[in-house]
C-alpha cells in the first residue's frame, strides 16, 4: 500500500536531491563507494517517499516501518534521504566525515535520527532486519521491515542462513531488496563469485521472488514494493540497477567503487545531475 503521508515531492525529485548531496558529501570527505550509492538511490527514494511509514518528528514511533541498509558502505544515500525527509537539518550533511561529526562513512545509528542500526560488515544488517521482522510477528506488530542488500553481499553465507530462517518462520512482514548493479569491489559479480541464477536461488530457499528489470525506474519499483504479499512467505525484490547511475562517466565503472570526485570530475558530475558547487 502507498503510504498516506505526503512529503510534498515526487520520489524522482528526492532521488535527484540524494544524488547531488551524495556527490558533494563523498567529495568533501574524500570517501569511497559513490558508484554503489548512486545505484541504490532510487530504491531508497521510493521507499522513504512513497512506501514506508516514517515519522520524522517521532523517529522511534513503534508503528514505523524499519528500513535497514545492509550494504552499510552506501550510508550516504540514507543520510541524505533522512535530511530531505525532515529528520534533521539538511546543512548537517556538510559535516559528513568531519571529526566529531554525526556521520561516519559506514552507516551508524549513533546520533543520527532515523537510522535503525549501524551496519558495515556485509551480511550483518540483513540478519538484524530478519530479527526485527521476527519480533514484529511474535508481538503482533503491523510494521514492515525492508532490508537493502548488495548483490556482491549475497556472497556472504550469513545472507543464506538468514534466508532459510526467514522462510522457516514465515516472515511475510519482511522484504529484502537486492541492489543488483552487477559489480563489487574487485570486479564483476559473475567473475568474483557467480550467483546466477540469483532469483532461482532465493526461490529455492522459500521466498516470494520479484524481478525488476530496471531497478532505477521508480514506477517499476513502486509496483514491486506494493504488490500483494504472499501469505507466510518473505519477499525478495531483485532490482537490476546501474552502478554509478546518473553520472555518465561513473556508470558501470569499477573505478568509482573507491574513487572520490574532485575538481573537474566533481563539477561535471554536479552539472549532469543539475546541481552546483
Amino acid at each position: 500500500m502507498i503510504k498516506e503521508v505526503d512529503f510534498g515531492m515526487k520520489s524522482e525529485e528526492l532521488a535527484k536531491k540524494i544524488r547531488i548531496h551524495a556527490i558533494k558529501m563523498v567529495s568533501h570527505a574524500h570517501a569511497s563507494h559513490i558508484g554503489g550509492i548512486l545505484s541504490c538511490t532510487d530504491v531508497i527514494a521510493v521507499l522513504y517517499n512513497d512506501i514506508a511509514r516514517i515519522y520524522p518528528n517521532d523517529p522511534k514511533n513503534e508503528s514505523r516501518d524499519r528500513i535497514i541498509l545492509s550494504k552499510g558502505h552506501n550510508g550516504v544515500a540514507i543520510y541524505a534521504a533522512l535530511a530531505e525527509m525532515g529528520f534533521y537539518d539538511i546543512d548537517k550533511l556538510n559535516t559528513y566525515g568531519d571529526n566529531g561529526g554525526w556521520f561516519s562513512s559506514h552507516i551508524s545509528h549513533k546520533l543520527v535520527p532515523g537510522v535503525e542500526i549501524s551496519t558495515g560488515s556485509l551480511g550483518q544488517g540483513v540478519c538484524a532486519a530478519c530479527g526485527m521482522a521476527l519480533s514484529g510477528k511474535l508481538h503482533n506488530k503491523d510494521y514492515h521491515v525492508y532490508a537493502i542488500v548488495g548483490d556482491g553481499e549475497c556472497n556472504e553465507g550469513s545472507v543464506w542462513e538468514m534466508a532459510l530462517f526467514a522462510a522457516q518462520y514465515k516472515l511475510d512482514n519482511f522484504t529484502v531488496i537486492v541492489d543488483r548493479n552487477h559489480m563489487q569491489a574487485m570486479g564483476d559479480c559473475t567473475d568474483v563469485m557467480n550467483m546466477n541464477p540469483l532469483d532461482k536461488k532465493w526461490e529455492a530457499f522459500g521466498w516470494n521472488v520479484i524481478n525488476v528489470a530496471d531497478g532505477n525506474n521508480h514506477n517499476l519499483l513502486r509496483d514491486a514494493l506494493t504488490s500483494k504479499a504472499i501469505k507466510d512467505k518473505p519477499t525478495v525484490i531483485i532490482a537490476n540497477t546501474v552502478k554509478g547511475k546518473g553520472v555518465s562517466f561513473m556508470e558501470n565503472s569499477l573505478l568509482w567503487h573507491y574513487r572520490d570526485p574532485q575538481d573537474e570530475y566533481l563539477e561535471t558530475a554536479l552539472n549532469e545531475l543539475g546541481g552546483k558547487l
